[in-house]
């Protein structure tokens, strides 16, 4: 039974994040055929913002009518518009609207903000239900949170992209001489972006499978609610399992909560005044470096390169992200100054990317293999390093107090709004950023 139990939780866990992420990797051939072209991640990032709309009214909800809001019909409700959601845009993806004289993805802006709704919501629900079950299984709900990014990266890269070739056409007639032209032709992919937006429905299907099945299973396991609720939360935030949560026999379980707050007192005592400012800037710039200003131009910084180094870049950087995790649950360094030092490489990695992406369409080495290489690693480092960051700060902040969790939160929220909305108007009403063709962009040697 417990076995099945965590196998459940883990796939329950996969419907987590699993569209958003799908997303984000797919976005290499979708930009080639919607018209916003290289400017649609910045249209992502602010449509992923306005869904923290969902959070927002289940917290309002918990505030205002305790007791009435009924969990599983949420996350019943969630899911269902998840694999609804993913179905339609498998069919309505590439459908177009004329809006204020040109032509706009409003299907898929549409279906995007739904999914996007679906997994914000996802944080502030599926949790909560967890919480019902021992500490273990939460930790195994973690693990297929994780693998909500890992799955479709990896299908991403299973899939492939189409690779660009430069085909010369003639225009004109025989009599008055033909006019030759050069464009771009995508060879197509290993399978279309309609059979993964159903592998992503499928994956959906799995977690609401496995929700029902939770529900029904009998309850003769042992609830734990003596730690359960602070270790769950604490979990959130940190993105790690609580070591030490489960303990068998009652001395020993008095003896570890005895020792946790004696660490939480002196954790809590340890940082001072302009610390705890630096950690919560920490926290502010991470996200908003990873949540809005560099995956706004990511097209502009890769696509210059081929869509191979973008396919690689979006896939391998979904990827890092739960290796980060993973790495931190092992090798935990709270040194505010190691944290520092990995910030500032984070953001030399993404300063370079910003570099090449200001570059557009003629970053630097492009054409090359070092250049390809260069960028797909930068971008990879880039998510790896700045991940490590804010998983770190969360179990620091863990390890002191709930409200300052809260306000971690709070500060991951703000960085992350404040960077979709600084790039937005850069990139679509400015036009600081330059997209090009692959065939026909003239550079310097």
């Amino acid at each position: 039974m417990a076995l099945l139990i965590h196998l459940l939780a883990c796939a329950f866990g996969l419907g987590s994040w699993v569209a958003v992420n799908g997303l984000w990797v797919e976005l290499p051939l979708i930009v080639n055929t919607l018209p916003e072209g290289w400017e649609l991640p910045s249209y992502l990032t602010v449509i992923i913002q306005l869904a923290n709309l969902g959070p927002l009214l289940v917290t309002l909800m918990h505030k205002l009518c305790p007791g009435r809001l009924k969990e599983k019909v949420v996350i019943y409700s969630i899911l269902s518009i998840g694999i609804v959601s993913c179905v339609l845009l498998a069919f309505f993806w590439d459908k177009t609207t004329i809006v204020a004289g040109a032509s706009r993805s409003t299907a898929f802006f549409i279906i995007t903000f739904f999914l996007s709704l679906v997994d914000c919501t996802s944080s502030v629900t599926f949790l909560p239900f967890m919480m019902q079950l021992p500490a273990k299984y939460v930790t195994t709900y973690f693990i297929g949170e994780g693998l909500s990014g890992f799955i479709p990266a990896v299908v991403a890269l299973a899939q492939g992209v189409g690779i660009a070739k430069c085909v010369n056409s003639s225009e004109g007639n025989h009599t008055s001489g033909d006019m030759w032209s050069i464009h771009t032709v995508y060879l197509p992919p290993n399978f279309s972006t309609e059979v993964f937006f159903f592998f992503l429905a499928l994956m959906m299907c799995v977690s609401l499978a496995a929700f029902i099945a939770l529900n029904r299973l009998p309850r003769t396991y042992e609830l734990s609610t003596e730690n359960l609720v602070p270790d769950t939360v604490a979990s959130v935030s940190s993105g790690l399992d609580n070591p030490g949560a489960e303990t068998d026999g009652k001395g020993v379980k008095c003896q570890a909560e005895g020792e946790a707050q004696s660490k939480l007192l002196q954790a809590r005592s340890k940082h001072s005044v302009y610390q705890m400012t630096f950690i919560y800037f920490l926290v502010v710039w991470a996200n908003a470096a990873t949540n809005g200003l560099l995956p706004s131009v990511q097209t502009y910084s890769c696509m210059p390169y081929g869509n191979l180094a973008y396919h690689l870049s979006a896939a391998l950087s979904s990827v890092a992200n739960p290796l980060a995790c993973t790495i931190a649950m092992f090798f935990q360094k709270r040194s505010l100054v190691f944290l520092g030092a990995l910030t500032v490489l984070g953001t030399g990695f993404g300063s370079y990317n910003m570099a090449m992406a200001a570059m557009s369409p003629c970053p630097l080495l492009q054409g090359s293999a070092v250049g390809e290489t260069i960028i797909v690693l930068s971008w990879l480092f880039f998510t790896g390093t700045l991940t490590y960051v804010k998983v770190m700060v969360g179990v620091i902040l863990r390890d002191r107090s709930h409200i300052a969790l809260v306000w971690c939160g709070a500060a991951s929220q703000m960085g992350s709004l404040v960077g979709s909305v600084t790039m937005f108007p850069l990139v679509n009403v400015y036009q600081l950023f330059k997209s090009g063709d692959f065939c026909n962009t003239k550079c310097p040697l």
